[in-house]
């Protein structure tokens, strides 16, 4: 897959869930007034779509965003594995629980009000594995505020840029965690 390609669009009618073998796939939805909302980035060895197996269409897009590969697993084997393999059933299922509370999680970061403190969350949280502008797209700010808020808690010492568009947490912030 090159970069930009569409794996699949929302309403779609669903055929499978991936694995990214390679490269980057975002799962993205569009609102009514054309901004996106990045809902998940799926990166090599991850799944995506695995509500596909349960559902008649697809959610979102899927976007490839870093160019790679991924491997496809028809709906029809992953139900029927379910239900004759025990072990890749209670496998699959704590897969599902374990994203369901990452994903509460991620619905607690979006909501707290403060660029400055959301981006400090995300950075804790190790969402810092690609570009601010997707950063910004991931926790629901504009690239701007995202640019501010990272410069501000650069400032303020609690952040340090240890390389282009890569930032950690400062060491003195972390001994105080």
């Amino acid at each position: 897959m090159r970069k930009g390609d569409v794996l699949f669009r929302q309403d779609q009618t669903t055929s499978g869930l991936y694995r990214v073998v390679s490269g980057c796939v975002t799962l993205q939805r569009t609102g009514l007034g054309g901004d996106t909302l990045a809902l998940h980035r799926a990166l090599s060895g991850g799944l995506f779509a695995e509500a596909s197996v349960f559902s008649e269409t697809y959610h979102c897009d899927a976007i490839c965003t870093e160019a790679g590969s991924v491997t496809k697993i028809a709906k029809a084997d992953v139900k029927a594995t379910l239900q004759s393999n025990p072990e890749f059933s209670e496998s699959f299922t704590r897969l599902l629980a374990v994203q369901v509370q990452h994903y509460r999680a991620h619905i607690e970061l979006l909501a707290i009000p403060s660029a400055k403190d959301r981006i400090l969350a995300a950075v804790q949280a190790g969402y810092f594995n690609a570009t601010i502008t997707e950063l910004a797209t991931r926790i629901d700010l504009s690239h701007e505020a995202c640019y501010r808020a990272l410069r501000a808690l650069c400032d303020d010492g609690r952040v340090v840029q240890t390389g282009r568009g890569q930032y950690s947490l400062a060491q003195s912030f972390r001994s105080i965690d």
